[in-house]
């Protein structure tokens, strides 16, 4: 690869990085990340590009990369994949490619593509510098907002809100989310209710089973910049009626579910190691004590909501009219609280608390089924979102 095409490259590996993972990498790939970004390139096109190869890309063009990192070429193959992968390119193997395909065409179209954007950029700059008017007008507006932000994000870091007015995909990556595993058919009803994100309860799970791996289909994901924080969720009419369907809150230390995590949620529950008893709406919250792909789940509680009797119907109806969810975190010391009532007044009450050695780097929100084979889908009415920063000096009770 010669130097005029390095930018192109580093181009198309932070949209590479960004089609997989929801953002632009900011420092070198993780090796589970590498392995993950190297299984979705696979799926998609059918062409192989080794993590470790994806892992030294990274190492070398990572905004925050090793100096002393060593640049890895990659061959023109390798860019044609890139670019197939972005591009959305057919299905194919490497033997299609050879006959079909040889002249590596969606490289160069990516970097032709590349080159137009640049054009128009450069042409923008040169029509607004032959007035000199709008060139300072134009500069005093970029720096006056950029300072405004500076100032606001200064103030306001690590508060976030999200009252889910707008859910289209523009609005959702504008406020920092990108969803994990989305099922396109449900994915396309989330706005079947004004003001909510709906969801569904999909079949899946965060910890593997047997021959299922860890997948929680429709996955709503951001960031966390912070040590010290509490996140909240708000729902709507969520009643679950089978075995294990579950909405709540994920906490994870990566993307792709290979380091711990926490979780809580409102769930269904009609096991109860033999005994004969009425199933149950309950607040549940799990956590790994290492890696998720290495042990299993650990129950931090089990508090009961409900007893799903007939003659309680109407009752919890209108007691799950309206229900929330929260977790605070200060360094290692987490709590876990609960609400639920026919109005959003209700306090808080408190399922849990306790001590866990878990760094999370992501946020999630989630509906699921978990391994159950049952087919009853039901919608999970997500009405708002937030997260706040706690003061570290401050321990929490």
């Amino acid at each position: 690869m010669n130097d005029l095409d390095e930018p192109v490259f580093k181009s198309l590996f932070g949209e590479t990085c960004e089609k997989c993972f929801g953002y632009r990498i900011s420092s070198p790939l993780s090796e589970p990340d590498s392995k993950h970004l190297s299984s979705k390139i696979f799926d998609q096109t059918g062409l192989v590009i080794g993590a470790k190869s994806l892992k030294n890309y990274s190492l070398y063009i990572a905004p925050e990369k090793n100096k002393e990192a060593k640049r890895e070429n990659p061959s023109i193959a390798t860019l044609d994949t890139l670019a197939r992968y972005v591009l959305d390119a057919p299905y194919t193997d490497e033997i299609k490619r050879q006959e079909d395909e040889s002249d590596y065409p969606y490289w160069f179209q990516y970097r032709s593509r590349y080159a137009d954007k640049l054009s128009r950029k450069k042409n923008f700059i040169t029509s607004l510098k032959k007035s000199s008017f709008l060139y300072i007008f134009g500069l005093a507006i970029v720096l006056g907002f950029y300072l405004f932000k500076v100032i606001n994000e200064k103030e306001a870091k690590g508060i976030f809100t999200d009252n889910f007015n707008s859910v289209t995909s523009d609005s959702l990556l504008k406020n920092g989310w990108f969803v994990k595993s989305p099922d396109t058919t449900s994915w396309n009803k989330r706005n079947v209710l004004p003001g909510h994100l709906t969801l569904y309860t999909l079949r899946g799970d965060n910890w593997p089973l047997d021959e299922n791996r860890a997948v929680i289909r429709n996955l709503l994901m951001r960031k966390i910049d912070l040590d010290c924080f509490v996140v909240e969720i708000h729902l709507t009419n969520f009643i679950p009626g089978e075995n294990w369907q579950q909405a709540g809150i994920l906490l994870s230390e990566d993307s792709t579910f290979s380091g711990k995590m926490i979780r809580l949620s409102i769930s269904y529950n009609d096991f109860f190691g033999g005994y004969n008893k009425p199933p149950e709406i309950i607040i549940q919250a799990i956590s790994s004590s290492e890696s998720g792909s290495k042990s299993k789940p650990e129950e931090i509680a089990q508090f009961t909501l409900f007893s799903l009797e007939p003659a309680n119907k109407s009752l919890i109806q209108k007691n799950l009219a309206n229900s929330a969810l929260k977790i605070e975190k200060n360094g290692t010391h987490f709590r876990f609280l609960y609400t639920a009532g026919s109005s959003e007044s209700f306090t808080f009450k408190e399922v849990a608390k306790g001590d866990f050695n878990i760094k999370p780097g992501f946020v999630s929100i989630f509906s699921m089924a978990g391994w159950s084979d049952h087919e009853n889908i039901i919608p999970v009415h997500f009405d708002s979102f937030s997260m706040d920063r706690i003061d570290c000096s401050i321990g929490i009770q």
